[in-house]
C-alpha cells in the first residue's frame, strides 16, 4: 500500500485523472459520428441482429455480405453494444477513452524500458495523457484509438522480448499485431517493421558468429529466425478465418480490406485516382475535391495551382470537371480514361515531382499541419476566417510542431549517443520510417494516419526531454553513455 501512495503512483493518478477528464470533455462536447462511422455501425448492426457483417439493401429488408472494411472495429462496435444497446455510441467513446488511457500505460512503460528511467516513464505518461491529438480521437468513433493502443503495445512487447530473448513475448506481440491488423489494413507496416529489424539481427549475428564457429553461427540464426517465425504466424492467423470467409462468399483471395473500400463488383476510377496523386498534397485539398468526387459536384476553382501545367491543360481539367457536373456526378468509365491520360502525361514531364517531392510534401503535411480535421474548425485555417478558429489552429499547429521537434531533437541525441537507451530504439525508428514512406503513396493526406507513429513521438520526445532537464546527465541508474541500437545488433543478437 506505501508503494502504491509512492510519489510515482501519485503522479500517475493524477495525470490519468487529468487525461481522462481531457477525454471525457471531448466526448461529451464535440463527439464526431460521421463519415466512416455510419458504414461501421451498419456492419456491426447487422453482424449482433443477423449474423452477417454485411450492410442493407432494399430498405433494410435485406443484408448482403461486405468486406469493404475488416472486421475488427464491427466486433468491437458489437461487443459493445451487446452490453450497453446498440447504437449506444457514448458508451462506444467511453469505452475508448479507457484503451486512451491505458495507452498512455504502455508508452511509460516503452519509455522505462528504452530509457531506463522512472522519470522518462513520468513524462512520457505525461506527454501521452495531455495530447489533444490522440485525445481528440477518443470522441471519434473510427479506429485511430484502439489502432494506436496495438501499435504501442506491439513495440512494447516487442521491446521486452528484443531485451529479454523471450519467445512468448514476441508470441504476444504478434496478437498486438494481428489485432491492429484487424482493425486497419495498414497496421500491416508494423509487422513489416518488426520483420525488417528481426532479419537485420540474422545477418549481422551471423557476420558475427562466422568469426568464431559454425556451430555457434547455425543456433544464433536458429533462435532469431524462430523469433521471426513465431511472430508471422501469430500475427497473420487471425486473418486465416477472414480469408477463407472471403473466398468462399466472394470467390476472391482477399486477407484485408481492397485497397480502395471497393465491393467485388464496384468500378473503381483509378485514373481519376492517378490523376489526383499527380498533384495533391494538402489535407484541404482531400475534402474539398478528393472526397467531393461522390456525389456532389467538382469545383475546378477549388484545384491548386500546381494542378496544371498549362493552359490548355487547365482547360482539359476544366472540361472535365463540367462533364462530372453535368452527369451523374460519378466519374465514369470514359471520363476515368481521360483522367488517367492527364495523369500520364503529368508523370511523363515531371517523374522527379511525382515519385519525390509530391510523396514528401504528402507526408510534411500529415505530420506537420494543425490537427483540426475532428474538431469542427475551418480546414483553410491560414484564411483566419473565422478569427477564433484560426488561432485556435494555431495554437494547435504549434503545439503539434513542439511535440515532432522534441521527438526529432530525441532521436538526434540518442543517434549521436548522447542519451543513455537500452537496445531496441532503432526498432522504433524503423517503424516511423517505413510507415512514412507507405504514407508518400497514397492520394489522401489525412493527419490522422501518423498517429500511429505517436507512442514513438511520446517516447522519443521525452528522450530529448530528458536531456534537456539534466543537461545532458541521465538519472541514476541510467547507462553512462547511449549504446547506438544498430550499430551493436551483432554483438547482442543472441
Amino acid at each position: 500500500m506505501r508503494q502504491w501512495l509512492s510519489k510515482p503512483a501519485w503522479h500517475y493518478v493524477w495525470l490519468a485523472a487529468a487525461g481522462a477528464a481531457l477525454r471525457l470533455v471531448l466526448i461529451f462536447l464535440l463527439p464526431v459520428l460521421n463519415g466512416d462511422t455510419g458504414l461501421y455501425g451498419e456492419l456491426a448492426r447487422n453482424w449482433l441482429h443477423f449474423g452477417v457483417l454485411g450492410t442493407s439493401v432494399d430498405g433494410g429488408a435485406k443484408v448482403i455480405p461486405s468486406l469493404v472494411r475488416l472486421p475488427g472495429y464491427p466486433a468491437f462496435l458489437a461487443a459493445v453494444w451487446s452490453i450497453a444497446g446498440v447504437g449506444n455510441y457514448r458508451a462506444v467513446l467511453l469505452v475508448q477513452a479507457a484503451f486512451d488511457i491505458a495507452t498512455c500505460l504502455v508508452v511509460a512503460d516503452m519509455a522505462r524500458r528504452l530509457l531506463g528511467s522512472e522519470r522518462g516513464a513520468r513524462i512520457a505518461f505525461l506527454l501521452a495523457a495531455l495530447c489533444p491529438f490522440t485525445a481528440n480521437y477518443a470522441a471519434c468513433a473510427l479506429t485511430e484509438t484502439l489502432s494506436i493502443f496495438f501499435a504501442a503495445l506491439a513495440l512494447d512487447l516487442a521491446l521486452l522480448a528484443r531485451n529479454h530473448a523471450r519467445l512468448r513475448g514476441w508470441a504476444g506481440c504478434g496478437l498486438a499485431v494481428a489485432a491492429g491488423i484487424l482493425l486497419r489494413p495498414d497496421s500491416g507496416i508494423l509487422l513489416a517493421a518488426l520483420l525488417v529489424y528481426i532479419g537485420f539481427f540474422v545477418v549481422a549475428g551471423e557476420r558475427q558468429r562466422s568469426r568464431s564457429s559454425a556451430i555457434s553461427s547455425s543456433r544464433g540464426f536458429s533462435r532469431w529466425l524462430a523469433r521471426a517465425v513465431v511472430l508471422c504466424l501469430v500475427a497473420l492467423a487471425p486473418l486465416a478465418p477472414w480469408t477463407l470467409r472471403n473466398w468462399h462468399t466472394f470467390g476472391l483471395f482477399q486477407p484485408l480490406a481492397p485497397r480502395y473500400a471497393n465491393a467485388p463488383d464496384e468500378f473503381v476510377p483509378l485514373g481519376w485516382e492517378a490523376w489526383v496523386k499527380t498533384w495533391m498534397v494538402d489535407y484541404v485539398s482531400v475534402e474539398e475535391v478528393y472526397w467531393v468526387e461522390k456525389d456532389e459536384i467538382l469545383d475546378v476553382t477549388k484545384l491548386p495551382d500546381r494542378a496544371f501545367d498549362s493552359a490548355d491543360e487547365r482547360a482539359r481539367t476544366t472540361a472535365l470537371f463540367a462533364a462530372y457536373n453535368a452527369g451523374e456526378h460519378h466519374v465514369t468509365p470514359d471520363l476515368d480514361r481521360q483522367f488517367l491520360a492527364l495523369a500520364q502525361e503529368r508523370i511523363h514531364r515531371h517523374p522527379l515531382r511525382y515519385y519525390l517531392a509530391l510523396p514528401a510534401l504528402r507526408v510534411a503535411d500529415m505530420w506537420l499541419r494543425p490537427r483540426t480535421e475532428m474538431l469542427g474548425l475551418s480546414t483553410r485555417w491560414w484564411d483566419f476566417d473565422p478569427l477564433g478558429d484560426s488561432l485556435f489552429a494555431v495554437l494547435l499547429g504549434i503545439l503539434n510542431l513542439a511535440y515532432v521537434a522534441a521527438a526529432c531533437i530525441g532521436i538526434v541525441l540518442v543517434w549521436r549517443r548522447k542519451i543513455a537507451v537500452s537496445p531496441g530504439w532503432g526498432m522504433l525508428l524503423l517503424f516511423i520510417a517505413l510507415r512514412s514512406l507507405f504514407l508518400g503513396t497514397i492520394e489522401n493526406p489525412e493527419p490522422r494516419y501518423t498517429l500511429e507513429c505517436f507512442p514513438v513521438v511520446f517516447v522519443m520526445a521525452t528522450a530529448g526531454l530528458l536531456y534537456w532537464f539534466g543537461s545532458g546527465r541521465t538519472d541514476t541508474g541510467d547507462l553512462t553513455r547511449a549504446e547506438g541500437d544498430l550499430p551493436r545488433l551483432a554483438k547482442s543478437s543472441g
